[in-house]
């Protein structure tokens, strides 16, 4: 099963699609293939026949793809040639308009990347998270047990969304009674405008990214006036290489964290459920051995993939497995396609909660742009199922999901589950 509810004769047309199409018309970032989770056999072909392969049209311009495991790695730790400066477009398949562009850590190269990145570290270090631990339990064992019994509701909704949206409101120590706000400024960050899009036009977006930049503003005000303290923004407000940063630095670095903290964490949540839902022999050995929790989180993390992808530009010409590169070509990294790939990791259509090696993957980066809250990410995870198994023999899904229309965001818009009375 590739990670949907498909009938066996539905993936075999996919297939056939798939491996009938000339390669030199594939364009696997089309956003339709992973709002139906059709993309799959287009990633395992090009893993097979063409690993390096070119698009030379899509809705996002041409750009490289590039689908396995070991080949990612070597673009992803080639800062010399494969640039993410969002100067030269960023981080993702999409192209911002220059005007709109924003600087954030993530989209710098050495050396400035490190001194931003290092400012709000602190967050991450394990005696910090171990303080958020406490908190993180408290505010899962409220919403848990708060869900209905007996009756459908979207578990995107009541769990994932909130429970993410309350731990970035922790971490920006943001008003709580407006942290909605974030969820909606996170997803509004990574829209696609247009007609089924949360917003129909870019003019729309950005008008809700300024709102967004105009909140934080006056919220900076307030913790530049005050004296440190151990939330995200005031790390960023004393911090020598952020206290002075343009708007659009500033505004580029709340959407990475807005985005990195409530996508990952939330779209693996929602996903984590879906996995055991598809594969009930892994459910049921975790219930009996909950230690299992331990290998199961970096499973789902690579299973669902919560980004599907990281975009590099090249600075220089490049020759990169005999394909030519040429200087300002876009080149996309499918962690998705390498989190699939039978050369690095084992048996990797399967899920399987007590893999040897479950760290092997992809969904947090490699090297110096490895996600800098990863171990948040993982503890979230980690804690909410410690308190699901404590709770409810088992959680039923019970209907399809509905996936984000997006070949960034890897992500569940809803998914209908239901608990037993």
């Amino acid at each position: 099963m590739h990670g949907t509810i498909e009938s066996a004769g539905k993936i075999d047309a996919l297939r056939e699609r798939a491996s009938s199409l000339p390669l030199e018309q594939y364009d696997p970032g089309d956003p339709e293939l992973f709002r139906t989770d059709t993309f799959w056999p287009y990633f395992d072909r090009l893993r097979r026949e063409d690993p390096v392969h070119y698009c030379k049209d899509s809705m996002f311009g041409p750009y490289w793809s590039v689908t396995r495991y070991n080949d990612i790695m070597e673009i992803e730790t080639n800062h010399s040639v494969f640039s993410s400066a969002s100067s030269l477009g960023g981080i993702t398949i999409r192209d911002i308009d220059p005007d709109l562009r924003r600087e954030s850590f993530i989209s710098m190269d050495p050396p400035r990347h490190a001194a931003q990145r290092k400012t709000v570290a602190p967050m991450f270090t394990p005696t910090h998270l171990d303080n958020l631990a406490l908190n993180i339990r408290k505010r899962s064992a409220e919403c848990l047990d708060n869900l209905p019994r007996g009756e459908v509701f979207d578990w995107v909704d009541q769990v994932s969304i909130e429970l993410t949206t309350q731990m970035l409101a922790v971490l920006f120590d943001f008003p709580w009674e407006d942290r909605r706000k974030l969820t909606r400024w996170s997803d509004i960050a990574t829209t696609i405008p247009g007609p089924d899009g949360l917003v129909a036009t870019e003019d729309e977006r950005q008008a809700e990214l300024a709102e967004c930049a105009g909140y934080f503003a006056r919220l900076w005000k307030e913790r530049i006036e005050q004296p440190p303290k151990s939330d995200l923004l005031s790390m960023m407000a004393h911090g020598a290489a952020t206290r002075d940063m343009d708007a659009k630095n500033f505004l580029g670095n709340l959407i990475l964290l807005i985005v990195g903290g409530n996508d990952t964490t939330r779209n693996t949540m929602s996903g984590s459920l879906l996995a055991l839902s598809q594969h009930p022999e892994q459910y049921r050995k975790l219930r009996e051995n909950p230690a299992l929790l331990d290998s199961f989180v970096p499973e789902v993390i690579r299973w669902q993939t919560p980004l599907a992808h990281m975009r590099r530009t090249a600075l220089a010409d490049f020759e990169f497995r005999g394909k030519q590169i040429k200087k300002g070509d876009k080149v996309v990294m499918w962690y998705v396609s390498g989190n699939r790939d039978a050369e690095a990791i084992e048996k990797p259509y399967d899920f399987i909660i007590d893999r040897a090696r479950s760290r092997t993957h992809l969904s947090f980066g490699f090297g110096i742009h490895r996600c800098v809250g990863l171990r948040l990410a993982e503890l979230q995870l980690k804690i909410i199922w410690e308190e699901i198994l404590k709770r409810f023999d088992h959680i039923d899904v019970v209907g399809e999901p509905k996936r984000v229309y997006s070949s960034f965001v890897k992500g569940l818009e809803a998914l209908p589950v239901k608990i037993a009375a």
